[in-house]
């Protein structure tokens, strides 16, 4: 189990996506968990900017050297940007996956689904059973 510390003031999907709400945009990651499972991350397929997803819709792939792990979207939008920098440092994801190794932007379709995301306390109680 991650001895990291899960930020505050992000939400966490049960399938181990962290998502940052500003306004209308969310920015999506995977959690400290979800990268110490996978290991080493060799390869990050990103989803198209203007791709339209419904929440827990596949939208992104990470790759490691274990295995292949879709990425979900948290909640319902059009993807708006993606992360650059993953395209040449995958590695990202494990050595900064609250930080620089955010995945996509989504602007939000219906905001009010954020209510079903965890909190920092309620995601920890999750991924500790």
């Amino acid at each position: 189990m991650s001895t990291s510390p899960i930020p505050e003031g992000l939400l966490y999907a049960e399938s181990h996506e962290w998502v940052k709400i500003d306004g209308p945009i969310a920015t999506v990651g995977i959690t400290d968990h979800a990268q110490s499972e996978l290991s080493d991350v060799v390869f990050v397929e990103l989803p198209k900017v203007g791709k339209v997803v419904a929440a827990k819709a596949p939208t992104a792939v990470v790759e490691s050297v274990k295995a292949a792990s879709d990425i979900y979207a948290p909640l319902s939008g059009e993807v708006v940007e993606v992360n650059p920098a993953l395209e040449t440092e995958p590695a990202l994801v494990n050595s900064d996956p609250y930080g620089k190794a955010w995945i996509f932007k989504l602007r939000l379709s219906d905001p009010a689904e954020a209510a079903k995301l965890h909190d920092a306390a309620a995601y920890s109680k999750l991924i500790a059973s």
